[in-house]
Formats: C-alpha cells, sequence, structure tokens
C-alpha cells in the first residue's frame, strides 16, 4: 500500500519521530535518519545506542507514535524488528541511503544499531 503524501519524502535526509515519555508522557521528538519500504507504509531507522536510547524505550511503553518527513505528519505504531530477514533488508535500505551501497559491513554502527520499524498509518490530522 502506497500511502498519500508519500511521493518524493523517501529521499528527505531526516525524519522527525515523536514518542510519548515513558515517565512524563510528554512527547519526545528526535531528528534520525531513516529509510522507507513497502511503498511508504514501513519506515526504519536504526538506534546506535541501541535500547538504551530514550525514544526506544519509550517505544516499549507506548507504541504509538508520529513522524513528520518534510511538511508531512503521520502516525503509525513502532516495533522493534526481530526478525531477521527484516532485519537485514531495513539496515540494507538505511546503508543504501545514506553511504549509496548495497552490502552492509560486518562491524560498526550500520551492523550493530538495533533496527526499529514504524509501520504507519496514514496522514495525521
Amino acid at each position: 500500500m502506497v500511502l498519500p503524501g508519500m511521493e518524493g519524502l523517501a529521499a528527505e535526509q531526516n525524519c522527525y519521530l515523536t514518542t510519548v515519555g515513558r515517565v512524563t508522557g510528554n512527547p519526545h521528538t528526535i531528528e534520525i535518519w531513516f529509510a522507507l519500504a513497502g511503498g511508504g507504509s514501513t519506515l526504519y531507522m536504526l538506534s546506535g545506542g541501541r535500547d538504551r536510547s530514550d525514544w526506544v524505550q519509550n517505544i516499549g511503553r507506548n507504541s504509538q507514535v508520529q513522524v513528520r518527513i518534510g511538511g508531512e505528519t503521520f502516525l503509525g505504531r513502532a516495533h522493534v524488528v526481530e526478525d531477521e530477514a527484516e532485519d537485514r533488508e531495513a539496515r540494507r535500505l538505511v546503508v543504501k541511503k545514506y553511504y549509496g551501497r548495497d552490502s552492509v559491513q560486518s562491524a560498526g554502527w550500520e551492523a550493530e544499531s538495533l533496527v526499529v520499524a514504524v509501520d504507519l498509518g496514514g496522514p495525521a490530522g
């Protein structure tokens, strides 16, 4: 499924992910690299801090998120990717977008980060 408003957004350099603070309940927004898959219905991000990152811990408590790409905002549900094939594909998509190659190095950030997916549900508001 291709979501309305996704045309041209895949090339944006960053997205803005807003999670709900697990302690405060307040919105928490980060700027992060991303790659889109599934016609724009799934967004992948890599957490260098793995599950120690605040935003990943927030998702563990409340999976409902907002993602802003360019001037468009989307609602979604986030989760840590556990499927090995999806994990490999997500890493490949991010590496292809930012480093221009199809292969993921066996060490370093691109190989060791935690993969988080957001299943986008459509435009917010």
